[in-house]
């Protein structure tokens, strides 16, 4: 794309249509969200036959039950009838069956229709209406969907980050907090991929947390830096080490995982539209953690501070002025990667 004033010739920020055009967000939603393993919570919500989780992926509801046998089952969260929804919370349990909470019909766990109420037997074929399924796989406790049956498979895309936990201990406790992010959901990652912003949005405080420098590494579908946090690791031995580091990481195309001081951060950042992001925060740590609720204090401080920024950045897109601008070499290489990915997807 042309600018007007000054040019370089290293990379360059991607176009502006990319962060506003609900056209291109819905291009996204088919080509990026409808393909990928998208992050839906944790298995722990899952030990009992009829307990599920339901999401919302880039305007496409999810659910994922357990179900008589012990199998993980995931359907869109959408009747055949008349597109009601089967579950209406994002957690809980339905002993038995599927039941749409707008015309009771109801599915097995299987996702086949039961039973169509104030439908007389002749009138409509069950077998023609069984749920639209989707992809379920697990990884170290979490849960993922994927809507596309041709993906590969969920250990492909985490396998970067095995050695990174190793053997490393089950996190039971833990705390969940939300963020409306008025922002394009590219604008957020964009800001998580570097830590060039540390010093001027969060006075440094974050610095040691991400720095986004020449120690980035893009491995597969993972970018990922070592940190210093002074926390407990455990190795493949299943011993505690002690090392002094912790874990950044992201995975594609919009999860986060952070490993600081005890506490295990997961960073789920969910477009809802052109111009709008959710982000979802799961703390997970040990019951008797020390350092949980500061870490829960200043991870929220620096979310408010980058939502802020994001918020002001896209406003900036929105206004027409700005045009293009320099990346990094050292210090955005992260961030261009993912802005060469999303042009590949969206051009092929």
């Amino acid at each position: 794309m042309s600018s007007d004033g000054p040019s370089a010739t290293g990379p360059m920020t991607a176009p502006l249509a990319l962060y506003r055009d609900p056209n291109i967000f819905e291009a996204e939603r088919q080509l990026i969200f409808a393909r990928t393993w998208q992050f839906v919570g944790l298995e722990s919500d899952l030990g009992r036959t009829g307990d599920y989780i339901a999401q919302t992926i880039a305007g496409y509801p999810v659910v994922v039950v357990r179900d008589q046998g012990g199998v993980l089952k995931a359907y869109h969260n959408v009747c055949r009838h008349r597109a009601g929804p089967l579950v209406g919370e994002a957690r809980g349990r339905c002993p038995g069956a599927l039941v749409c909470r707008y015309h009771g019909w109801r599915y097995g766990f299987d996702g086949g229709l039961q039973a169509a109420p104030n439908f007389d037997p002749a009138e409509i074929d069950l077998g023609a209406y069984s749920l639209f399924p989707i992809r379920v796989e697990t990884w170290r406790g979490f849960v993922f969907v994927n809507l596309d049956e041709a993906a590969g498979p969920l250990a492909d895309t985490m396998r970067p980050l095995d050695a990174c936990f190793g053997r490393r201990a089950h996190l039971t406790a833990r705390i969940e907090d939300t963020h409306a992010v008025a922002s394009n959901w590219k604008v957020f990652v964009e800001n998580y991929l570097e830590g060039f912003h540390s010093e001027g949005v969060h006075g440094g405080v974050d610095a040691a947390v991400h720095a986004g420098v020449d120690d980035v590494r893009i491995d597969g579908d993972v970018v990922m830096q070592d940190v210093e946090s002074g926390e407990a690791r455990w190795d493949d031995d299943g011993h505690d080490h002690h090392h002094a580091h912790g874990l950044w990481a992201w995975v594609w195309p919009n999860l986060g995982l952070t490993l600081n001081r005890g506490v295990l951060l997961v960073i789920h950042m969910k477009p809802v539209g052109a111009e709008a992001t959710e982000l979802s925060h799961i703390y997970l740590h040990e019951p008797e953690e020390p350092g949980i609720d500061a870490a829960h204090l200043t991870t929220e401080k620096i979310t408010e501070e980058d939502a802020w920024i994001c918020e002001r950045v896209q406003e900036n897109i929105d206004a027409g002025i700005y045009r293009q601008g320099p990346l990094s070499p050292s210090h955005e290489s992260a961030v261009s990667w993912f802005q060469a990915r999303i042009a590949k997807l969206l051009e092929g």
